[in-house]
């Protein structure tokens, strides 16, 4: 099983504004859920709070040192990467890391795989960007169009 980031960003790097997602492609959002589903997904608590409620058909990570969560089912805070990492060798399928940037910079050594989304957009007043070297480790290997005008590139480790 693989740690994978898995993420949607603008041409500006941008990947939120205001605690969310800067835009709406429902393309991305079927993709996103095709993708993950059945599988574990690993956010920070900002990214928890701006979904909300646990990914269905997902065991949902929240990544957070010092808050508690209340309890839901398939839901379980971590307090950091190593723990993390312990868990993706005994979950059944692989562990995708889905934001948001600090999670991303924390995850960065331990990723195997990238899953990226170009959203053809540049973010005005965007406040959460992917750090312009999150690919340099890594080697396109897949491409896949989808609906929108969005396409979907993915990178192995090199």
């Amino acid at each position: 099983m693989a740690i994978i980031g898995i993420v949607a960003v603008a041409e500006n790097l941008a990947i939120g504004k205001d605690g969310k997602l800067p835009w709406h492609y429902s393309e991305d959002l079927k993709f996103f859920k095709r993708t993950t589903s059945g599988h574990t997904v690993v956010m920070g608590y900002n990214t928890w709070l701006s979904i909300g409620k646990p990914l269905p058909k997902r065991l949902n990570v929240i990544m957070s040192r010092s808050r508690s969560i209340e309890y839901k089912e398939r839901v379980l805070v971590l307090r950091n990467v190593d723990d993390a990492v312990v868990l993706s060798k005994y979950i059944n399928g692989d562990m995708f890391i889905i934001g948001g940037t600090h999670t991303y910079r924390s995850f960065a050594h331990v990723i195997e795989k990238w899953i990226v989304t170009r959203i053809p957009e540049t973010i005005e007043n965007a406040d959460a960007f992917m750090p312009s070297d999150f690919l340099d480790e890594f080697e396109s290997s897949a491409s896949e169009e989808l609906a929108g005008g969005l396409e979907v590139q993915t990178y192995l480790r090199e």
